[in-house]
């Protein structure tokens, strides 16, 4: 699981997010920019609330289907289409942000208010990155795999003769 980075020489986060993370080794999953698009292709809400958490619906998605949860997430990134929309964006993420960091490990998140997106009526698009943490191999497999290095050593020598 990432650990959250608290620099001395900063004062707490304005928000629900951290200055940085730290994740042990393992897989980089991205996740593209979601929208507040449901699964049938229609808009979850003309409002940017609405919006939101129907992105953050599609940014689990695609972390459960990579293996991932939100405890994994080392970064979010998120577009709003209009600076007005922030209160009611922090307001929808605070109010869904407890189930997905229920030990409020908040990744960084850098908030960006942009002319627009790929299509008018969408207000939000939220990226994500996440590490999937490494495997840890049994004993037995790293048995087996040195057996193999050896057996294939021996099948060298063997060639040579």
């Amino acid at each position: 699981m990432p650990k959250i980075i608290r620099p001395k020489e900063l004062g707490a986060p304005l928000g629900m997010y951290s200055h940085g993370m730290a994740a042990p080794a393992g897989e980089i999953v991205v996740v593209a920019g979601q929208v507040g698009v449901t699964p049938d292709g229609k808009l979850a809400g003309d409002d940017v609330g609405s919006q939101t958490k129907q992105a953050l619906s599609n940014i689990r998605a695609v972390l459960e289907a990579a293996g991932c949860s939100f405890r994994d997430v080392i970064r979010l990134q998120t577009f709003l289409t209009s600076a007005t929309d922030i209160p009611a964006y922090m307001k929808a993420r605070g109010e869904v942000y407890p189930d997905y960091f229920p030990e409020r490990a908040f990744p960084p998140n850098t908030l960006l208010v942009v002319s627009g997106l790929v299509r008018p009526e969408l207000r939000v698009e939220i990226e994500a990155m996440a590490v999937k943490p490494a495997r840890r191999t049994a004993a037995v497999p790293q048995k087996a795999a040195a057996r193999n290095r050896a057996r294939r050593g021996s099948s060298k020598n063997a060639r040579r003769r």
